[in-house]
């Protein structure tokens, strides 16, 4: 299976190599024709981002866009390829935890004169700050998901349990309890899908006021293990080991491996990103009853962390001003709802958050936006040698925490020691 995936991302990288992405060199018409990777993927996203490209062409016939499709499994990889061969596309779809490398080594370009005042003022600075390396701006922030709780609401409203809102969430503590109150027989309150365990943990523990990263005035970072950095690891280990009201079978799952189960009334609420909400639409038994609930909030409140998705343009290319002219096109308040909606995601703009659509009731779209204002950078989004920390101390370190193989004290030391011997590597 690995081995496929690596071909698979090798020929996708070979096949945009192939394709010329540096499309930017002006036609012997004089047209100038920009190479734009979109990472869309779902059918509605997908469309959506054709029609786009399709309404600029007819509106700009000098400068035309190239609709190429990329893959969020392998963009990394062929991002770099591309950057190193010189034949990176022009516009690039990608994540704001993903552009570190690719902005502190000098492939994209620094958007910070190049950002018109509408959107720059549209966007807060909060989304912003995700895309922020070294006081320039790498990325045009444009969508994000909030991590919610999808439940099954016959089961709690037979329950009798209190239904969590924006306004009035659920404390972990009360979180805990009430997943306990809901299991038995089989069944389980809660199911973590926590396969890959980081950003889950990081970003839903600055609700309570988890932090982890904390920047010196050196501007070095250190780890640090604090009290509001154990109340979600904590609330998931007790649910697993002490109060068994969350299933250990699904810590090692992804969030689409947990949906049968949901459906089939095995668990009660599955924490998931919004756009879930998609699959179960489309997956879910007729008459399966369920709903949208905010993650429960602790001393920060409903505070989390994101990652949006991204809009960057390559340094090498020779058009960046008429890059920035379609990215400013595609996120037109208008355009950023129909994103949105392809997406089952929240746009970051203001005034595409202010849409109707994006404040029904139905598909929990309400719940959602109301979201919309708590969301803050990830954690680790500027934290060179983020990526090596994740894979080799945290994930291995969080999944015997969870499954109960080492306890909180084991859990914190191999965090801060180990973690602070890899960041240092990047920090000499």
């Amino acid at each position: 299976m690995r081995t496929s995936k690596c071909l698979a991302a090798a020929a996708a990288s070979l096949a945009l190599l192939l394709s010329g992405c540096t499309g930017d060199a002006p036609d012997k018409d004089g047209k100038v024709t920009l190479q734009f990777q979109s990472l869309a993927w779902q059918a509605e996203s997908v469309e959506v981002n054709k029609e786009l490209v399709k309404e600029w062409n007819a509106a700009h016939p000098d400068v035309q866009v190239k609709y190429i499709q990329g893959s969020w499994d392998s963009v990394h990889d062929q991002l770099l390829t591309s950057f190193e061969g010189g034949e990176a596309p022009d516009i690039i779809h990608d994540a704001s935890d993903d552009l570190a490398d690719f902005a502190y080594g000098g492939y994209l370009a620094d958007l910070s004169e190049l950002i018109p005042a509408r959107l720059k003022s549209d966007i807060p600075q909060n989304s912003w700050d995700t895309t922020t390396f070294d006081q320039g701006i790498y990325g045009v922030p444009f969508l994000q998901e909030p991590r919610v709780i999808m439940a099954n609401a016959k089961w709690l409203k037979e329950s009798g349990v209190r239904i969590p809102t924006p306004d009035k969430p659920w404390t972990w503590g009360e979180f805990r309890r009430i997943t306990k109150e809901l299991s038995g027989d089989g069944k389980y309150g809660v199911a973590w899908p926590l396969k890959e365990p980081v950003s889950a943990t990081l970003n839903l523990s600055l609700s309570a006021g988890g932090q982890l990263f904390h920047r010196e005035p050196d501007g070095k970072v250190d780890i640090r293990f604090e009290e509001g950095d154990g109340v979600v690891p904590g609330t998931i280990h007790d649910q697993v080991n002490t109060d068994h009201s969350a299933s250990s079978t699904t810590l090692g799952m992804g969030g689409s491996d947990t949906l049968p189960g949901f459906f089939g009334g095995k668990y009660a609420m599955v924490p998931l990103g919004f756009s879930y909400r998609q699959q179960i639409v489309q997956q879910a038994p007729d008459g399966f009853e369920w709903q949208v609930l905010p993650a429960p909030a602790g001393a920060d409140g409903l505070t989390q962390g994101v990652s949006p998705q991204t809009l960057s343009i390559s340094q090498d290319t020779e058009h960046k001003k008429e890059a920035m002219e379609f990215i400013d096109f595609l996120l037109q308040p208008d355009n950023m709802v129909r994103l949105a909606k392809g997406d089952w995601m929240l746009p970051t703009g203001t005034e595409a958050l202010k849409a109707p659509a994006l404040h029904a009731e139905k598909d929990g779209w309400a719940t959602g936006t109301a979201l919309a204002s708590h969301l803050t950078s990830a954690p680790a989004q500027s934290v060179r040698g983020y990526p090596e920390w994740k894979d080799k101390v945290a994930t291995p370190a969080l999944q015997e925490y969870y499954s109960g193989a080492i306890d909180a004290a084991e859990l914190e030391k191999r965090i801060v020691k180990d973690g602070n011997l890899v960041l240092k590597r990047y920090q000499r």
